[in-house]
């Protein structure tokens, strides 16, 4: 009991396929958390519980995420530090979610902070043009406008996110899209933008 495909009960219906959310949702990551909570900290499905507690919390009780997150990378740095890759994995992957229930609860420069970590570390782990990479830095580039640095925001994606989103995902994908509104609204959003801006805006919109 408790391997990763078991754990899959925690996140979605085997019966229709669909992600539990809201209140089920947070139900199901408290029940499954009171399951493993006696095992020893170093038990691999005890974590995998408060993986699934934190991101039960994240979108409606980001105040309530913020300490389970906290405390999930303590145990990974605690005792899983020398797994290697995998630790790395699991690690980036945290302070991700920690970084989004940060922005969630306004703290914008502590998010900033881990966001351009994460990013800088994908980067030089899995190259510019992974899926990964480009994601996170998506998070990055939306961090930077909940700070109103427009121009920072712009450039990132710009320049170096938008094309290698176009040539590694496609044209079509979400990512690739979502990066299209990101850099609309870094351009028209800022208080400072030109009437250039607004025509690129426009544009990229189209």
């Amino acid at each position: 009991q408790g391997t990763g495909e078991d754990f899959l009960k925690w996140h979605k219906c085997f019966d229709c396929g669909q992600h539990f959310h809201g209140a089920v949702q947070i139900a199901l990551g408290w029940a499954c958390w009171k399951i493993y909570l006696g095992r020893p900290d170093t038990d691999e499905q005890r974590t995998m519980a408060l993986t699934a507690l934190g991101g039960s919390l994240m979108r409606s009780r980001p105040e309530e995420a913020l300490p389970v997150l906290h405390a999930q990378l303590v145990l990974l740095r605690r005792y899983w530090s020398h797994s290697g890759k995998d630790f790395r994995d699991d690690m980036l992957r945290v302070e991700s979610c920690l970084s989004a229930v940060l922005n969630s609860l306004g703290r914008h420069d502590e998010a900033l902070v881990l966001t351009r970590r994460i990013h800088a570390r994908r980067v030089a782990t899995l190259g510019v043009s992974h899926e990964s990479t480009i994601m996170e830095g998506c998070n990055l580039a939306m961090t930077l406008q909940c700070l109103e640095l427009w121009d920072e925001s712009a450039t990132l994606v710009r320049d170096q996110l938008l094309p290698e989103a176009r040539r590694s995902l496609g044209t079509d994908h979400t990512i690739t899209l979502g990066l299209n509104q990101t850099l609309a609204d870094s351009l028209q959003d800022n208080d400072e933008c030109t009437r250039d801006d607004l025509l690129e805006a426009e544009t990229i919109m189209q």
